[in-house]
This record gives C-alpha cells, sequence and structure tokens, in this order.
C-alpha cells in the first residue's frame, strides 16, 4: 500500500519493535492512525524475516464477526504461528468488548508483539491501566505539522501555504482532495459528524444531540479563551438551554476523550501549582473548527495559538497555561529538563501589544528560555533576552 511515511511517529516507535510491550496509538480519527499500522507493518517485515503479520481492523466490515474478547481469541489463535514471532495489529480496538483479557492473554504468551489503535482516551488508558499496567507504551498521533502538510500537499513554505495550513488543518486525507473551500469543508463536516456521533453519542448514550452541538460550536468559537462548566452553563442559559454544570463537565470530558478538543490547565507560576479551574480549551484540528464555524480573518490570531499549541504537543512538550497575578503567559512548556516560556501573537507592530507580550514575559523572574511567536514576517530576534519567532519558522524549525 502506497502511503507517505511520518518520520516522527517511526522514531518514536521504533525502539519497541519486537519488545514484550504493548503499544498503544491513539489519536482522533482520521490523523493516520491506519496508515501508521501499515507503515509499522512494513518496519516490521524488514526488521523480522519470520514475522507473523496478523491484522485485524474494526472498521472493515470484514471483521464484523469479532465483537468481543472470545472472538478476538478464537481468530488469533486460528492465525497463530507456534514456530515464529507473532506480530498482531488491532485497528480501532475499542470496538471490541473487554478486548483486555484478550490482549493480557495473548502477552503472557511471549511470542506476540502486539500493536492497536483507538480513538477513545477514557477507554483505552483505563482498561489497558486495569489489566496491564506498566506493560504498554502509548503513542499518540497528531494530524500534519505544518512541516509534514507541505510534503503531503507537494507545496513550499510561503505564507499562502500557511494560510492553507491554518484554514484547512492538518488531516492527512485531504492530499486527495482540491484545497477548495466547498470540497473540503463537505469532508471536514463528514469527519467531524463521526467524531461526535460514534466516540461521542453512541459510546455515551446522549440524548441531547443538539446541545452537544451547540457546546462545540461553542469550544470552537472561543479556543483559547478561559473558560469553565460555570462560565459555559451561563452562556448557554443566555440562550435559553439548561443544562447543570456537572452535565456540561461530562461533556467536555467526552469531547476530550475523543480527541475533538485538547484541555490545557492553568499553572500558577509565582505558586508552581496547577490550578483546578479556569482550562483552555482547543481543538485538535484547525480545519474542523473552521468546518463548524467558519473560517474568519478577524480570529486569526486565536488560530495562530491553536496551531502553535498543536506543535508543541507534536513535538512531546507539557504544555500549561501560565498565571502570575493578573498577567498571563500563553504556554509554558516543560520537555525533561528544559522550559520555555511562550506567547504568541499576530503582530508587534502596536506599541501596546509589542509591550503586552514582551513584559510580561520579563514579568518572570527566572533564567528559563522565553519565546514570542508572531505572524509579523521580519522581526528583531532579540528583546532583552526574549527570542522573537516567527511562525512558519518556529513551526519548522522549533522542537
Amino acid at each position: 500500500m502506497k502511503y507517505i511515511t511520518r518520520k516522527i511517529y517511526s522514531r518514536k516507535i521504533e525502539p519497541y519493535l519486537g519488545k514484550n510491550l504493548i503499544k498503544v496509538i491513539i489519536g482522533q480519527r482520521r490523523t493516520g492512525k491506519s496508515y501508521f499500522l501499515f507503515q509499522l507493518m512494513d518496519l516490521v517485515k524488514k526488521k523480522f524475516d519470520k514475522a507473523n503479520i496478523i491484522y485485524i481492523n474494526k472498521e472493515d466490515l470484514e471483521f464484523d464477526f469479532i465483537k468481543n474478547y472470545s472472538d478476538l481469541l478464537k481468530y488469533v489463535e486460528n492465525k497463530n504461528s507456534n514456530s515464529g514471532e507473532n506480530f498482531l495489529f488491532i485497528d480501532e480496538i475499542q470496538d471490541i468488548v473487554q478486548f483486555e483479557k484478550a490482549l493480557r492473554h495473548f502477552q503472557t504468551k511471549g511470542n506476540f508483539d502486539i500493536y492497536i489503535t483507538g480513538s477513545n482516551a477514557r477507554l483505552l488508558s483505563g482498561e489497558l491501566s486495569t489489566y496491564l499496567s506498566g506493560r504498554y507504551v502509548e503513542i499518540k498521533i497528531y494530524g500534519l505539522s505544518y512541516s509534514e502538510f507541505l510534503n503531503f500537499h507537494n507545496l513550499e513554505d510561503s505564507a499562502q501555504s500557511l494560510e492553507k495550513y491554518i484554514r484547512f488543518g492538518g488531516l492527512p486525507y485531504l492530499r486527495n482532495l482540491q484545497l477548495e473551500n466547498r470540497v473540503i469543508y463537505d469532508y471536514l463536516k463528514n469527519v467531524y459528524s463521526a467524531i461526535l456521533f460514534k466516540d461521542v453519542v453512541l459510546r455515551h448514550n446522549i440524548r441531547n444531540v443538539a446541545f452537544l452541538e451547540r457546546l462545540t460550536f461553542y469550544l470552537a468559537d472561543n479556543i483559547g479563551q478561559i473558560l469553565s462548566a460555570k462560565k459555559i452553563t451561563g452562556f448557554l442559559k443566555s440562550q435559553a438551554i439548561n443544562f447543570s454544570n456537572n452535565i456540561v463537565l461530562d461533556y467536555l470530558n467526552y469531547l476530550s476523550d475523543a480527541f475533538f478538543v485538547i484541555k490545557i490547565k492553568r499553572t500558577d507560576i509565582k505558586g508552581k501549582r496547577v490550578l483546578e479551574i479556569g482550562e483552555k480549551y482547543y481543538l485538535e484540528d484547525t480545519g474542523l473548527r473552521h468546518a463548524i464555524i467558519g473560517y474568519k480573518n478577524s480570529d486569526i490570531s486565536q488560530a495562530l495559538e491553536n496551531i502553535v499549541l498543536l506543535h508543541l504537543l507534536i513535538n512531546d512538550y507539557e504544555v500549561t497555561i501560565g498565571k502570575l497575578g493578573e498577567k498571563e503567559i500563553d504556554f509554558i512548556c516543560d520537555k525533561g529538563d528544559r522550559r520555555t516560556y511562550l506567547q504568541v501573537t499576530l503582530s508587534l507592530a502596536d506599541n501596546f501589544v509589542k509591550e503586552r507580550e514582551y513584559g510580561n514575559l520579563l514579568s518572570v523572574k527566572d533564567n528559563h528560555r522565553k519565546v514570542v511567536v508572531t505572524a509579523d514576517e521580519y522581526t528583531a530576534e532579540m528583546y532583552e533576552g526574549i527570542e522573537t519567532w516567527n511562525i512558519r519558522k518556529f513551526l519548522l524549525e522549533f522542537n
């Protein structure tokens, strides 16, 4: 099968090939998990001459008969090669009831190397942590980074290419479509519906779908804003929609578990503690956002903040929002023992904005790296020890 190799993820998983750890590949629907499995199968074939590959795709009707762990056991045992190493690949495993029992069985046999994908964070982490604590490694697949987007669409880095990336997002299948609003957004609306109905409505037996859709619209329209269940409930009441804070919290968690939204907590920089209230929400894909609420030049700064966050997460940073008194740092980015404080702004041309963005960083009295990311094409590289990065340079070089 033809595919474009996503090296950032193959580098993460290659050290675990052939090891007795279950490789759990998670992520939103249509981010390329299935094609990544094909990529892994090819890696396995190159590395292990006698590999017996067993492949199951629960989105393919051919495997519809595998409904629970017992069905899975029977099917795999029939394909088992007792004379060599078995490599088991299961796509969208959450659709198999009590799958974790079968995985534990295969792992204890010692001659299975297991790779699974899923589109629900809570189901996978919950079941596996209960039955297989310490025996699996989790890798999350995101939509395309900006550099991957250029590669997939055969584009050169330019302001126009970046605008397409922001407007249409990073779902890999877009490379098969014309990058035109009507075509792309028709496809993305179908992806949005699949996520909402398969991974949220059906899984959690939600009856008031209209409320869920209204909530997703609100989140998409307010990315990067400090939100709470109380604030969301208050807004919905102003629209004559009445739901309790607890129900809103549940729905927010469902959307997060389905990898539709990303919840980022706030950190009190001075107190060095994570705050329990006032998170910010971002979308896993900016194209889905614009398919829902439309693409507006007036809120491009929100979209910039969203793609900066995605870039940080793709590159394995742990990210929180920084709070320092009344001031706020857009992102605190930690990787190992390295910390970076980062501000995102559309432009530094306005002196008030410039003083705010640099001033917030200067108020953090430590020696960690400080960065401002802007869409300005030409920027001074340093300002009182603070680095200034053009957004395209940042998305291509910051890691």
